[in-house]
This record gives structure tokens, sequence and C-alpha cells, in this order.
């Protein structure tokens, strides 16, 4: 599927957020978009490897127990 098709999303995120997303960006030579999908995708990763899978992210960095 060209990336023109994937689906759009508006977030909302706080400034301090925001700015160290532009900042990772621009270390990183990549769009702010591809920043974002990054750390997403990292943080899917590091959820896949973990052997307790029934925790949830809390938006915080905290993890809560779904049992």
């Amino acid at each position: 599927m060209p990336k023109r098709d994937w689906p759009r999303i508006l977030i909302r995120i706080p400034p301090d957020t925001k700015n160290f997303l532009i900042g990772q960006a621009e270390r990183n030579a990549s769009s702010l978009n591809s920043e974002i999908v990054r750390c997403i995708r990292q943080r899917m990763d590091e959820l896949s490897r973990t052997e307790d899978n029934t925790s949830l992210c809390t938006g915080t960095g905290e993890r809560i127990s779904t049992t």
C-alpha cells in the first residue's frame, strides 16, 4: 500500500514531547512523522520481547497489569 494511502491520525502532545521528537528527527535526519513511527515501533518491539505481555503502558512509562 502506498504511503499516501496509509491512515492518518491527529494527535495532541505536550510541548516538551514535541520538542524532544523534533530534536530526535533532526539528529536522525528524518521527518517528524518518521520519528514518531520509529518511537512507536521501538516501543512495540520492547513489549513483544517481554516475557510478561499482560501489561499495558499507561502513557507515563508506568506498566499496569491487565489481570
